[in-house]
């Protein structure tokens, strides 16, 4: 059993922030109305962004406030407003998506938080409390985001949900070795951008060919093509 009181200030605030980006990802599955969505993921990338602002401090790391700007220029900034530019361009802020079972989609999201804690917790018997905790809360931010995927038909949610696994996966590495080298972490930074912008680019030919982005659309029309 972790000993929450007698961690230093900054470790409790790292680990309360990862358990905020978990709650942000819980809320994210919620949501029907795709700007509500991008507001949470900007949300959850500002979360990030704290956590790396105090890892840097805290670990005396002064390259994790590069990172932190990076995840705030990308993640907080240039991708919502992207993706905000592209729901309103077209036309779908008025569209609610009903999910189909929205209870089972909310108890598989905590049985994937207990899963994790599950797996990562006989692996890193060695380990300490605080890293086993950080870790088990990103890969469920993992997991969720694969389930945000799985749950949504909109093509822009998907995005979405893979830049959450993306911020999982970012968490992980800056708690589990204090941040990647520099040359790693442009380089993943410039590859969630140039795919941020294909996205876009992708989003305005499907909803031009089949004048919608619903994944089960486009399945169905792979059908007709059979």
């Amino acid at each position: 059993m972790m000993d929450i009181e007698n961690l230093d200030h900054y470790t409790q605030l790292i680990l309360s922030l990862a358990a905020l980006v978990t709650l942000s990802s819980f809320i994210m599955l919620a949501q029907g109305r795709l700007l509500r969505l991008v507001f949470v993921f900007a949300l959850q990338g500002f979360l990030l962004v704290l956590a790396t602002a105090i890892a840097a401090y805290s670990f005396n790391n002064p390259h994790l406030y590069i990172s932190a700007a990076i995840t705030m220029a990308l993640k907080v900034l240039f991708i919502p407003w992207m993706l905000r530019r592209h729901i309103l361009k077209l036309e779908m802020h008025r569209d609610v998506e009903a999910l189909s079972n929205k209870t089972a989609v909310m108890l598989g999201g905590a049985s994937l938080v207990v899963f994790s804690y599950y797996v990562l917790h006989p692996i890193m018997q060695n380990s300490s409390m605080v890293l086993v905790n950080a870790l088990s809360l990103s890969l469920a931010v993992i997991l969720l985001g694969m389930l945000l995927m799985i749950s949504h038909h909109q093509a822009i949610a998907h995005v979405v949900g893979f830049m959450s696994i993306e911020n999982g996966l970012f968490f992980a590495a800056t708690v589990s070795t204090n941040g990647m080298p520099m040359v790693v972490e442009l380089g993943v930074a410039f590859d969630v951008l140039v795919a941020a912008v294909l996205f876009g680019i992708f989003f305005l030919h499907i909803n031009k060919s089949i004048d919608s982005l619903d994944v089960d659309k486009m399945n169905r029309l792979n059908e007709v093509d059979q």
